[in-house]
């Protein structure tokens, strides 16, 4: 059980990552992290900082470094939105559990961030966040174990859907 004891989180920016994953880890008896967290706290820095000074490219191999130094037993580990382009770091993930896909559109991944140029987004500075979208969707989808549609639906209502698909025939949240 121990091999594959976490949910990992992964989705677009704005996604419910870290809130749905508090949620989830409260519901579930788990801990939680969050990798954003461990990538400032490594750096000692923002990852804004870290994209506006050294590129997304830095972030993306940092991102890396800190997802394969996790080792987490039952726990929620929400993910950086730009997790899923390092394969070693995903195939670490994914051996040490589920990987749920939060799915949510474009249209809702704008609503819910507003200013992009805020949030220390791994992106070359010529992508549009459509384009980022479109790219990341694909990568998604090939390393979710489940996937959890979140548009329209409140932090608690995906957090019950994917215990639903987790769980099957366990009693709701």
């Amino acid at each position: 059980m121990a091999k594959q004891s976490n949910l990992v989180l992964i989705g677009m920016p704005g996604s419910g990552k870290s809130t749905v994953g508090v949620l989830l880890a409260k519901h579930a008896a788990m801990g939680f992290v969050d990798t954003d967290l461990l990538i400032q706290a490594s750096e000692g820095r923002s990852l804004q900082d870290i994209v506006d000074r050294d590129g997304h490219d830095a972030l993306r191999r940092i991102e890396e470094r800190v997802l394969l130094s996790a080792h987490y037993e039952n726990h929620v580990i929400a993910t950086g939105g730009s997790a899923v382009y390092s394969a070693a770091a995903m195939a670490h993930l994914k051996h040490h559990g589920r990987v749920v896909f939060l799915d949510v559109s474009l249209a809702t991944v704008e609503q819910r961030i507003g200013d992009f140029s805020l949030r220390g987004i791994s992106k070359r500075a010529d992508q549009s966040i459509a384009e980022l979208f479109r790219e990341r969707y694909a990568l998604y989808q090939t390393y979710a174990d489940v996937v959890v549609p979140g548009d329209d639906l409140t932090h608690d209502q995906v957090c019950a859907d994917i215990l639903r698909k987790l769980n099957p025939g366990a009693s709701p949240v």
